[in-house]
């Protein structure tokens, strides 16, 4: 699936609820079953995809404290 940057543009992007607006944040928008992911400072840039399946694993696992600095 081909997105184009109006199509992109057009979307529903979220980012976290506890973002410090520092720039080092990624923005997410569901589309297709698919979840695409940004970053928020370069919303032109490059948009990776990942099924909504894994992305949603993934954020159970940050949830979790798996990907924390303690942990690793």
């Amino acid at each position: 699936m081909a997105l184009g940057n109006l199509e992109v543009n057009g979307l529903q992007w979220r980012k976290a609820r506890r973002s410090c607006n520092n720039g080092a944040c990624v923005e997410a928008a569901p589309v297709s079953g698919q979840i695409l992911i940004r970053d928020s400072m370069d919303r032109n840039g490059p948009v990776m995809r990942y099924p909504a399946r894994s992305w949603g694993v993934f954020v159970a696992a940050a949830k979790m404290g798996q990907f924390d600095l303690d942990c690793l």
